[in-house]
């Protein structure tokens, strides 16, 4: 029996196929490399075994994904495999809904075709657009505001539906900002073009790739003017699939059930900036710009359902968060392309 890691050559992907060999599960990966790379692939049998099973194939190619079931007995499934990008998701939807719903569905039609019932969903705190109170709860009214939030949105009714009809028990985690690195060094995020979220940025100014960070906006109402997040490590979020996978035998078995990962914890941009500061040893420059379009002033979640049925809570701290992604970030300053 085998667990598969749908887009596990990407950044979550990555981490998640380590933490779950490390559970003592045979991973096989999936990736068709879109917005991942093969030398990741590499990197992760460093971290495994030399001959961890990686499919190059896109996940609507109902032949090839029908084929990887077959030939390797899977009976577990942990699905990342989307495209992420909001502001892109915004410029090309058509491209995203077709993607990210199609490889929903196709993974859905293939796991109740070959009779697999436990799959872990990767959803996005996106989910809740713009919060009506914080820390988010699990209760709290959802409706995305991009094509991207949409589409997990979407994902998360089509697998309600698909958990009744056939009997399949889902997890859908609904994470919210996954930053750091595997501390080895050898796995981390690795964002095509320029990143869209503001550790990478942050990073990537720091290593010499990028100028300057811009921090939208300074007068927002929080302590320093600052948006707010949750930032969790990915290693932490790596372990809740783990545990995920494990409480589809135990307390989440027949259901489909949402469960926030994050820490319970905000920092804003410039604390960030400032922890990431720590890490590195000096200055990173910033300026203050004007507001980006659609940003809330503070989101975090309220980690205590994750806990109550998953047993598990987020380890790791922000400074630990930074000292990874710089460990990752400093020995590899091209990413995987070094």
């Amino acid at each position: 029996m085998a667990v598969l890691v749908t887009g596990g050559a990407g950044y979550i992907g990555s981490h998640t196929a380590v933490a779950l060999h490390e559970s003592g599960r045979e991973v096989v990966l999936i990736d068709n490399f879109n917005n991942s790379s093969p030398a990741a692939v590499e990197a992760i049998r460093s971290l495994t075994t030399p001959d961890l099973v990686c499919v190059e194939a896109d996940l609507r190619d109902r032949g090839q994904l029908n084929a990887v079931f077959e030939a390797h007995d899977i009976d577990e499934v942990v699905h990342f495999a989307a495209h992420k990008a909001v502001g892109e998701s915004i410029a090309i939807p058509l491209e995203y809904y077709g993607n990210n719903l199609g490889s929903t569905i196709a993974v859905a039609e293939t796991m109740v075709e070959h009779g697999v019932r436990k799959l872990v969903f990767s959803s996005s705190c996106t989910v809740y657009g713009q919060p009506d109170a914080i820390p988010v709860t699990e209760r709290a009214p959802t409706g995305a505001e991009s094509p991207y939030g949409q589409t997990k949105h979407m994902s998360e009714q089509i697998l309600r539906d698909v958990a009744e009809a056939a009997d399949l028990d889902v997890a859908l985690l609904r994470y919210f900002n996954p930053v750091g690195a595997h501390e080895s060094g050898a796995i981390g995020e690795d964002p095509n073009g320029i990143p869209d979220n503001l550790v990478p940025f942050v990073m990537q100014v720091a290593v010499g790739r990028l100028k300057k960070l811009g921090v939208f906006g300074d007068d927002y109402d929080t302590p320093d003017g600052t948006c707010i997040r949750d930032y969790i490590h990915v290693v932490d979020l790596a372990e809740g699939h783990v545990s995920a996978l494990e409480a589809l035998d135990a307390k989440l078995r027949g259901a489909c059930t949402a469960v926030n990962l994050g820490t319970g914890v905000g920092s804003s941009v410039l604390e960030v900036v400032a922890a990431a500061e720590a890490a590195v040893g000096e200055p990173i420059a910033y300026e203050i710009v004007d507001r980006r379009p659609g940003d809330v002033a503070q989101i975090y979640a309220d980690p205590a359902y994750a806990e109550e049925v998953l047993g598990w809570r987020s380890q790791r701290n922000l400074a630990e968060m930074m000292r990874d992604h710089w460990n990752w970030q400093s020995n590899n300053p091209n990413g995987f392309a070094d």
